[in-house]
C-alpha cells in the first residue's frame, strides 16, 4: 500500500526513548564503526543489490542528476545512480567498505566519488544534490533527527529524498530483537527501526515537503536457515559482534534462537531458505 504525506508540522508521535544527553557520542559512534568494519559487509551487501535498483525506480531517478548515497556501504545506490548516468557520490565512515566502492566503480568504469564522512555531519555545502540515497544505511545512525537534518540540508529545493529501511514488524526487525535479548544495545538511543515506520519519518521529516511510503520485500535467498547464519555470524557487523560476546554455551543458544525466526519467516520447502524480509521504501519530497 503507497501513503503520502503532506507534513505541515512536527507530531509526539515517537514511542521510543530520546537520546540521552549523557551518552558520549563520540565513543558510541567509534564503536558502530568498529561493529561494521568487522567482517565484510560487501558479502552481505551484494546481495542486496536489487533493493538499491529498485529505489532508483520509485525516485524516478533521472540521468544528469546529481546524486548522494549516503552510509554507502560498498556502493550500492551511488553504483544504481551512476548505471542511471547520474552524477553519483558515496559516503560512509568505514575506509575498507570505501575501498571495496572504488574497485566496484572501476571495474564498471564508472566515476564515483567515495568520500569518507558521517551521515550525521556530510561533509558537503547546502543544497548540492538532486537526490539523496540511502539504502539500510542512514537508519543506523543514532541522532536521528540529526542526520534526517543532514540529509535535507544537502538536497537542492525541490529535490527528493529515497530511503530503504528495514521495518521494525519484518524479519531483520526480528533478527534484531533476538540479538538484543543477548546484547542489549545502548542505553537511550533510539532503535534505528524507527526510520522504518511511517508516523515516525513523518516526524523525522516534518520539515519537509511530503513523505510517500510504501512497503515491500527483499527476499534473503540462502541455501538453509544455518547457512544465513553461519554468513551473517561471519560477516555481517552486528551479528558477528553479538556472538563475539558470548561463551560458547550462549552463542548455540543465540544461533538456535536465530535459525527458529528465519525457519518461521521461511517459504521454501526445498530446505533452502527464501524468507521475505520487510523494508519501507521512502521517498521524500522537499520543499
Amino acid at each position: 500500500m503507497l501513503h503520502t504525506r503532506h507534513v505541515t508540522g512536527r507530531t509526539d508521535c515517537s514511542p521510543s526513548a530520546p537520546v540521552a544527553a549523557t551518552i558520549d557520542f563520540t565513543a558510541l559512534k567509534a564503536r558502530q564503526q568498529a561493529t561494521w568494519a568487522s567482517g565484510d559487509f560487501a558479502v552481505v551487501g551484494a546481495t542486496l543489490q536489487v533493493v538499491s535498483e529498485t529505489l532508483c525506480e520509485a525516485v524516478d531517478l533521472r540521468a544528469g542528476s546529481d546524486v548522494l548515497d549516503v552510509a554507502c556501504g560498498h556502493g550500492n545506490s551511488a553504483l544504481a545512480a551512476a548505471r542511471r548516468f547520474c552524477r553519483a557520490r558515496g559516503v560512509d565512515f568505514v575506509p575498507s567498505l570505501l575501498e571495496r566502492a572504488r574497485a566496484r566503480a572501476l571495474a564498471e568504469h564508472f566515476e564515483i566519488d567515495f568520500t569518507p564522512g558521517d551521515a550525521e555531519a556530510l561533509p558537503f555545502e547546502d543544497a548540492t544534490f538532486d537526490c539523496v540515497l540511502s539504502t539500510f544505511g542512514v537508519m543506523f545512525a543514532p541522532r536521528q533527527e540529526l542526520a534526517a537534518t543532514e540529509l535535507l540540508r544537502v538536497t537542492k529545493p525541490g529535490g527528493r529524498i529515497a530511503l530503504a529501511n528495514w521495518t521494525p514488524q519484518g524479519l531483520i526487525g526480528d533478527v534484531f530483537r533476538v540479538l538484543s535479548r543477548f546484547v542489549p544495545p545502548p542505553v537511550g538511543v533510539p532503535s534505528p527501526f524507527v526510520w522504518g515506520d511511517e508516523d515516525e519519518l513523518a516526524r523525522l521529516f516534518a520539515d519537509a515537503g511530503s513523505v510517500r511510503t510504501q512497503r515491500a520485500n527483499f527476499v534473503f535467498r540462502y541455501r538453509s536457515p544455518e547457512h544465513w547464519v553461519d554468513v551473517f555470524r561471519t560477516w555481517y557487523g552486528p551479528t558477528r559482534r553479538a556472538f563475539e560476546a558470548l561463551d560458547e554455551p550462549r552463542r548455540a543458544e543465540l544461533e538456535r534462537a536465530l535459525v527458529e525466526v528465519l525457519a518461521r519467516a521461511n517459504r521454501a520447502t526445498d530446505g533452502s531458505l527464501a524468507a521475505p524480509g520487510e523494508y519501507l521504501e521512502v521517498v521524500i519530497e522537499k520543499r
